[in-house]
Parts: structure tokens; C-alpha cells; sequence
């Protein structure tokens, strides 16, 4: 196969075109800025991984990246605004213009990233244009598999890491947002067995882990891996949404933005439809059994080489008999 993989220099990219280059398919990488297309070169056998510059809002590169691919993947997104590109330049006008391009060319298969919580009705910009742009891809191509996935965890994410850092400081909601966090492996491993599937054409899958957390559990679980205490402030949401859009307007990389705080009041929720990892024979792996391994480098010198936290939980339990009364 020849599959093209729009936004593979992002956080799950290289997950996918590593799955498919290594199986030997050719994979074709539209790329916008030179340097962050480097670490895709070692990700399949030479001539395996194609690189092809390209502009999301100039039509004719987009069409000379899929007009010899039997599948297209993309994972295009933004979640805040920048001085060049919207969230509607992106997740609306973007994905329709890769689809009219998927269209033209009758390409077998086209899958498209979404988020979980997507619904053009929401309140929050994010999940309401990413519904919007749900819709615009199933009008032009109905064969569009849409993929919602949950808040993803893994080396480069913006969840553990996050919680771990010092700049994480304000928040608006008391941490009390709900979801279910879901591995980036498991992810690219989804990503990967609906290009061989094609019963999965058309279809909706939320991709989410085991068990539901409130961002205040994991932020407690990232602090005992650490061996730290990360200090939150809470300041009501229009003062602190006022902040944020003054600081995403000053700095050009992405920390915050207004909308950030307005998804802190939105709970993660699942479509009862949508297909999701069963399906696909997959099963999620659990964010507790990760953070050691993502976060060992937060910790300080004197204790960096601790076991993790689940091992020394339970180092601590077989300090203690543990009486059961069933009277």
C-alpha cells in the first residue's frame, strides 16, 4: 500500500507511519516546516518514508500528496489559535479541503482524527469545530472512517507532562474535569488495523482507556511518581480565561488559551453508537502502569532510582496484617 499521513509530525504520527513503514508500505509525510519532519527519516527502510512539502490552505499540494495513496490518515488538528491559523481555518476548512482532495482522486480509504467530545452544538470552540468538521468530511466522502479518541498519554503528551512541569499552575474547575485517558501505542495500534480493515469504512470509533479519572486523581498519581507536590491554583473562570487569551496572543507556542479553561467544565462523553477499541480486538492499556516510565525524568537525583509508586504501595502493605471481619 501507499498511505499519506497529513499531521505526522505531531503526537501520534509517528505511531502510525512507524506501523505502516516498517510493514513496508510507503508512506508519503506532508510536511510544513523542515526540522520536525527529522525523526520520521528512521521510521521505515530507505525510500519507505516520502516527504512532500505542502500548505493546508493551497489545494494543488494537497492533491499531489494523496493522488498515488490507497489510504489517507488525517491528523491535522489544532486546539488553539494562533496568528495564523484558527481553529476553523484547521479542523473545518483544512479537513474539508483533504477530503475534496480524497474525493478527486477516489481514494480507497480515508480516516479522519477527531476528538472525544466533539458536537458542533458545544460550547467550548475546540470539540464544537471539530464536530463541524466531522460532518463537512461524511458530506464530501461517506466513506470516512472518524476516530474520536480520548486525552492521550504517552512520551511527548500534553497530560503527564503537564501535570509534572512547574508551569502548570492555574486552573479553573478544581481539576474535577472526568475522561478516560488512552495510550498513544494503543492509538497508533487502532490507526494501523483500520487501514487492513475495511469494515471499518464509515464507521465512528471513541477510542478511550479502562477507567475514568477526574484530572485531580491523575494530577495526584503524577505527584507520587515524582516524589513531588505540584501546587494548583484555582481562579474563577472569566478572570482566568481573560489571562490565558492575553498569554496565547504573546507567545507563539502552545501553553493556554481561552478555550483550554472552557473544556476544564466539560466532562469527557461517550458516544453509545461509536464502535471503540473492542472492535477492533484491541485492548486499552491503563495510564497507572505508565507513569513511571513517562515521568522518571521529573523526579530529582536523590530519588530517581525508587522503584514506581504502585511497587512501593504495595512494598507498604505487606508491612501490615490486613484482618477481614465477615461477622
Amino acid at each position: 500500500h501507499t498511505a499519506t499521513v497529513f499531521g505526522a509530525t505531531g503526537f501520534l504520527g509517528r505511531y502510525i507511519v512507524h506501523r505502516l513503514a516498517s510493514r513496508g508500505c510507503t508512506v508519503v509525510v506532508p510536511f510544513r516546516e523542515e526540522m520536525a519532519r527529522r525523526h520520521l527519516k528512521v521510521t521505515g527502510d530507505l525510500g519507505r518514508v516520502v516527504f512532500m512539502e505542502y500548505d493546508l490552505r493551497n489545494t494543488p499540494s494537497l492533491e499531489e500528496s494523496v493522488r498515488h495513496s490507497d489510504i489517507v490518515y488525517n491528523l491535522v488538528g489544532r486546539d488553539y489559535p494562533t496568528k495564523n491559523f484558527d481553529l476553523e481555518d484547521v479542523n473545518v476548512e483544512g479537513a474539508e479541503r483533504i477530503a475534496e482532495a480524497v474525493a478527486k482522486y477516489d481514494i480507497d480509504r480515508f480516516i479522519h482524527m477527531s476528538s472525544y467530545n466533539a458536537d458542533k452544538n458545544s460550547s467550548s470552540a475546540f470539540y464544537r469545530t471539530k464536530g463541524r468538521g466531522e460532518e463537512v468530511v461524511r458530506n464530501i466522502f461517506p466513506e470516512t472512517t472518524i476516530v474520536r479518541p480520548a486525552p492521550v498519554f504517552g512520551f511527548e503528551d500534553k497530560l503527564l507532562h503537564k501535570l509534572a512541569g512547574q508551569a502548570n499552575l492555574f486552573t479553573s474547575n478544581h481539576m474535577q474535569e472526568q475522561f478516560w485517558p488512552v495510550h498513544s501505542i494503543d492509538i497508533g495500534s487502532a490507526l494501523s488495523v483500520m487501514a487492513e480493515d475495511d469494515s471499518t469504512a464509515a464507521e465512528t470509533y471513541e477510542l478511550y482507556g479502562p477507567k475514568n479519572y477526574s484530572m485531580a486523581e491523575i494530577a495526584a498519581m503524577v505527584d507520587r511518581e515524582i516524589v513531588k507536590h505540584r501546587r494548583h491554583i484555582n481562579l474563577p473562570p472569566r478572570v482566568l480565561k481573560r489571562l490565558s487569551d492575553l498569554y496565547n496572543r504573546l507567545i507563539w507556542w502552545s501553553q493556554t488559551c481561552a478555550d483550554k479553561v472552557e473544556r476544564e467544565f466539560i466532562d469527557q462523553k461517550i458516544d453509545p453508537k461509536a464502535k471503540t477499541f473492542k472492535d477492533l480486538g484491541i485492548e486499552p492499556a491503563e495510564i497507572a502502569n505508565f507513569t513511571f516510565y513517562y515521568l522518571q525524568g521529573y523526579r530529582s537525583s536523590s530519588f530517581y532510582d525508587l522503584p514506581p509508586a504502585t511497587e512501593r504501595e504495595k512494598r507498604e502493605e505487606k508491612k501490615y496484617f490486613h484482618v477481614i471481619d465477615d461477622q
